[in-house]
């Protein structure tokens, strides 16, 4: 890990991912891995809510869960390369 990364290790349990969620994000979650989407991932801003993203079975597309269930297609951020 370089000096200025902050991420650390990526999470491979799938129940450990899904901690902090709310039900409404959980239940949305539920219905879009129906349809193929994973949770790729979940940001921890400090002091604010888990921000969970998911992307489609392709890998192409990603989206934010919001709080409410809501799903964001455009979230105001890039991913890394």
């Amino acid at each position: 890990m370089s000096p200025r990364e902050r991420r650390g290790p990526p999470v491979d349990d799938p129940q450990v991912l899904r901690e902090g969620l709310t039900p409404a994000q959980l239940e949305a979650l539920r219905t879009l891995e129906f349809f193929g989407w994973t949770l790729g991932f979940v940001r921890r801003p400090i002091f604010q809510d888990p921000v969970p993203v998911v992307f489609d079975r392709e890998g192409k597309r990603h989206a934010v869960l919001r709080g409410d269930g809501t799903l964001d297609e455009s979230p105001g951020f890039r991913l890394r390369d």
